[in-house]
């Protein structure tokens, strides 16, 4: 039988599958049909993946069996459609975990930010209903907004409840530094929103992905972790494009769109490894702590930072706003006076 090459057998192979070689490949996307096709190891999601997905046809009955726990279940208008958005987030979570091997993420109300207490309640919650539908806690990432309330969230989650966390919405350094001192399991840095900013806020349009500022961002976050053995994970997210993603190949872990998937799934073009522990420790960084103030202050510094923090936040809280517009409208209707009343039979 004649053997392959080396070289022939890496230009036979796709860049997909290179990159899962160094890096753990997770799907960013509630499309049942996506995450069956790339075979991710886990798969993320937030308000604005799960409102696309909920439009879509096929999974209305996700939909309607949302609605009816938020009736049945009872309480005001707003705690049913809280209600109905929470089992809602959770049951795209359960089909999702049918298809990956491994975590799912979940992410707690944007419009929740500012509120640790809150934000700790919601996750709890979120997790009650993974539990009562048998999965383990395990299993699942509560996504919290990496805000100072947002850490501090995950902290407490971590150290007192075993719950694991995704910090998402991580812009600035002094926010990663913050993250790993809170010892919280895992961080999504958004590489392609660095990008948006830079490219909308100076006079350069175009990076190649070596210089590219997002991937320059969650390279010196890695780097930093590694070198003084932090816990704490990187997922780098938010990609414009796949150089971007192969930039970053050896990072812990890369959540990855469908569309992003699907070229890398069609490009042969060879994968190396990029970041990796032995190079992280020979970098020259130097080790930070920071007490509220100080993250707070150094944060502030970073203007690209705190503008796609609130942004993003924004976006989000619109998105969350905007599913339970579409629960009330297309399902239920509204009494004479105004008030939200069930219809849904």
């Amino acid at each position: 039988m004649t053997s392959v090459s080396p070289d022939k057998r890496r230009k036979m192979e796709s860049a997909l599958n290179q990159l899962k070689k160094h890096t753990v490949v997770v799907a960013d996307t509630g499309d049942f049909n996506a995450i069956d096709e790339y075979k991710p190891q886990d798969a993320t999601t937030n308000p604005s993946l799960i409102l696309a997905a909920a439009k879509m046809p096929a999974y209305q009955s996700l939909l309607d069996q949302a609605i009816k726990y938020g009736i049945a279940n009872g309480g005001t208008d707003e705690e049913q459609v809280a209600n109905t958005m929470d089992k809602l987030f959770v049951s795209f979570g359960l089909e999702i975990l049918k298809k990956v091997p491994g975590r799912v993420s979940t992410e707690v109300d944007a419009r929740l930010s500012f509120d640790k207490d809150v934000m700790v309640a919601k996750a709890l919650r979120l997790i009650a209903l993974y539990e009562e539908a048998g999965i383990s806690k395990e299993r699942v990432l509560i996504k919290l907004s990496s805000t100072w309330e947002g850490i501090q969230a995950g902290k407490e989650l971590e150290e007192k409840h075993g719950v694991h966390c995704n910090m998402t919405l991580l812009f600035s350094f002094a926010q990663a530094v913050a993250c790993a001192e809170a010892n919280v399991t895992l961080i999504s840095p958004f590489v392609g929103r660095i990008l948006d900013w830079h490219k909308e806020n100076t006079d350069r349009k175009s990076y190649e992905p070596h210089e590219d500022p997002g991937v320059l961002s969650v390279t010196k976050i890695y780097n930093y972790y590694k070198k003084f053995g932090y816990s704490t994970v990187v997922m780098g997210a938010s990609f414009r494009n796949i150089g971007e993603v192969k930039a970053l190949a050896g990072c812990d872990l890369l959540t990855i769109s469908p569309g992003l998937l699907a070229e890398l799934s069609q490009d042969h073009s060879a994968v190396p490894e990029m970041l990796n522990v032995e190079k992280a420790k020979s970098c020259d960084l130097e080790k930070i702590h920071l007490e509220e103030k100080d993250f707070r202050w150094q944060h502030n510094e970073d203007r690209m930072a705190v503008e796609k923090l609130s942004d993003g936040i924004r976006k989000f809280a619109a998105d969350a706003i905007k599913l339970e517009t579409m629960i009330k409208v297309s399902v239920w209707g509204f009494s004479a006076n105004g008030v939200l009343k069930s219809i849904f039979i």
